[in-house]
């Protein structure tokens, strides 16, 4: 398994993974990143270097992604995890664990205090992982992703 930043030929495959997650859960809906053109262009849009996005392949398939993103909105020691989604041949394996930590780690070492994310209810072993990772939940969203169907918004103070 090889995880390495984002390049431009992942664009498609990558917005691709993202929709068929969406439709799996049910939660492709008017909001979501599911009908934001910016998954589209994902290697374009994580240029900003106060961003970063992984991807995980296995046997030279793009089975993962996950990012580090300074939302607009957000202090200046918070970014937002984004874009963490693995396809069903990338889960249960330990895939999203590397993903995650190599993350929380980058955004440690570019600056980061806090990382804030927003999910959906219908992504419950998501919201059990975050929570077993330090993530807290919060009444409210913060800053301005756009993405206003989000109803689980949670934070994390970074070690």
């Amino acid at each position: 398994m090889l995880i390495r930043r984002i390049e431009k030929k992942d664009n498609l495959i990558l917005s691709d993974l993202i929709k068929s997650v969406f439709r799996e859960f049910n939660i492709a809906m008017p909001g979501t990143v599911y009908y934001d053109p910016s998954t589209d262009l994902l290697f374009e849009h994580f240029q900003n270097k106060k961003a970063i996005l992984l991807i995980a392949e296995e046997h030279h398939e793009i089975v993962g992604a996950c990012g580090i993103y300074p939302t607009d909105g957000l202090e200046a020691d918070c970014a937002e995890l984004v874009k963490f989604y693995l396809s069903p041949q990338g889960r249960n394996k330990g895939i999203g664990k590397r993903l995650l930590q190599a993350c929380l780690k980058w955004s440690k070492e570019n600056g980061y205090n806090k990382i804030y994310l927003e999910c959906f209810p219908e992504l419950e072993t998501a919201i059990e992982i975050y929570k077993k990772y330090g993530w807290k939940s919060l009444d409210k969203p913060l800053g301005n992703s756009g993405h206003h169907a989000c109803s689980v918004w949670m934070i994390k103070e970074l070690d």
